[in-house]
């Protein structure tokens, strides 16, 4: 629990945001200057890279008036003077320190949010901007070290394994749907909000999905989803950074907490991919997401990246033998768990498959389910066969029979005279009554060729025996001699 501390306790300053540029205005802020100069203050860089100290957790902060107690005309200062107070970021590892000035800071994140949500009276400009900085200045921070992450400890506890929450969380979640509430609201005029919400923003966004903490990972799923809705010049830009995610997460790291929300934000992309599919599309399945079954995290993620995957299918058939070749090329060896992962996806794919598709990757892919078959793990085994309780997959494998039985005859026939678990054993039977009464004839040729080949393996098994005694025997006797 010492190293939980050590490691979780020592939060790093947040990182320098270009984005925040100006300086804080201490006419708008209503503080107690004698904390000015207090040590642990942030420091808020402007646009020329200098920064003025800013009272950051230090001394007490008065509240300012509600937006209904003063005249309209005064709203839009007073919504600047609630986003300078705003920017002031707090220590929430202790809680019984700033008490106050943290519940003045919600109450006017509340009113804020409040503000942009009733569209009574339209932002101005300069005033989304001051916004954003400070949504910006709050949300995109150092992240602190992942449970997964080598920090010199010794041992790793078990409650380690927890994720890691956001202590800030009732502040951050305020400025996350201050957030929200811009980008969905109707006044949000998208010509002069993609100034604020520019490559810079969406890239810094992306970057917090690597976050432990499960609901600021939601609300950024929601935020990027309705930017890439709203903002359709930044659609190119948003898929070739999620790409670049996913390739650093393949190729390099296999390490980001964030890979199933962004999955899910492409699951609702690709449902509205318009036909015929774009080549650019086509390549990010290819160099993405198949290639996504690789990293060993995949049970984190794999019911989006299964979906995914299904929406391509669906959306054009031709791509499903490119998809069961892929599946193929990635089938884990050693890792059961993940090859039962792979046989479900494989059984949707092949639902949403057509004959001319089937037939082109239908040998390959049924050598792999005959070993699959006589897997010894019996959650594998069993996972192949619930394939034939597929209608459209056994009319698949009924129209090809006399390609597909040859090759999983031996696998049945094992299963069959040795395999030591009973359901698998049950379910074998079921499946060669299945294949006797769809071709009796195909199948006694099967099962002679079956013969053949085992008493061709055991008259090469008795020469073998025999050799051996031989070599042995005259051994033997040179030793006498």
């Amino acid at each position: 629990m010492l190293n939980k501390f050590m490691k979780r306790g020592q939060r790093k300053l947040p990182k320098a945001d270009p984005e925040v540029s100006g300086s804080v205005s201490t006419s708008n802020v209503v503080v107690n200057h004698a904390s000015r100069g207090a040590v642990g203050s942030q420091q808020v860089p402007d646009g020329g890279g200098a920064g003025v100290s800013a009272p950051a957790n230090t001394g007490p902060i008065e509240p300012l008036p509600l937006f209904r107690d003063v005249p309209v005309s005064e709203r839009q200062q007073l919504f600047v003077r609630k986003c300078h107070v705003c920017r002031i970021l707090f220590d929430f590892t202790d809680t019984m320190k700033s008490v106050k000035e943290k519940e003045i800071k919600r109450l006017n994140l509340v009113e804020l949010v409040d503000y942009v949500q009733s569209g009574s009276t339209k932002i101005i400009e300069a005033n989304q901007e001051e916004m954003i900085r400070m949504i910006s200045l709050n949300i995109f921070r150092c992240l602190p070290p992942a449970a997964h992450e080598n920090t010199g400890s010794v041992s790793m506890e078990a409650d380690e394994d927890e994720p890691y929450l956001e202590p800030s969380w009732p502040h951050l979640q305020l400025v996350y749907e201050l957030l929200l509430r811009y980008i969905i609201s109707t006044d949000t005029d998208t010509k002069i909000a993609k100034k604020f919400i520019d490559h810079s923003f969406v890239l810094k966004l992306l970057d917090m999905f690597d976050t432990e903490d499960p609901r600021e990972r939601e609300y950024l799923k929601t935020i990027l989803h309705r930017i890439y809705g709203k903002f359709m010049v930044h659609r190119p830009f948003i898929r070739k950074a999620i790409n670049n995610i996913f390739y650093q997460f393949i190729y390099e790291t296999e390490r980001n907490s964030g890979i199933a929300e962004l999955l899910e934000i492409l699951g609702s992309i690709i449902n509205g991919f318009a036909l015929p599919m774009k080549e650019e599309h086509k390549l990010f399945l290819v160099r993405a997401l198949i290639p996504l079954h690789k990293p060993k995290p995949i049970a984190m993620y794999h019911q989006q990246l299964a979906y995914c995957i299904i929406q391509f299918v669906e959306k054009d058939n031709k791509l499903a033998d490119t998809v069961i070749n892929g599946l193929l090329k990635y089938w884990p060896l050693t890792n059961c768990q993940k090859e039962v992962l792979f046989l479900g996806e494989l059984e949707e794919v092949l639902e949403a498959t057509q004959a001319p598709e089937f037939q082109r990757c239908m040998v390959p892919l049924f050598r792999q389910l005959s070993r699959c078959l006589n897997s010894p793990h019996f959650q594998v085994a069993e996972r192949a066969l619930f394939m034939w309780n597929n209608e459209h997959i056994v009319s698949l494998i009924a129209q090809n029979r006399t390609v597909i039985l040859p090759i999983i005859f031996e696998a049945l026939e094992t299963n069959i005279q040795g395999h030591w678990n009973p359901a698998v054993h049950g379910l074998t039977s079921n499946i060669r009554k299945m294949f006797l009464d769809m071709d009796n004839q195909l199948f006694e040729e099967c099962q002679k060729q079956y013969a053949d080949k085992q008493a061709h393996a055991k008259t090469s098994q008795d020469q073998r025996q025999e050799t051996w005694q031989r070599l042995e025997d005259s051994a033997v006797v040179h030793q006498i001699g």
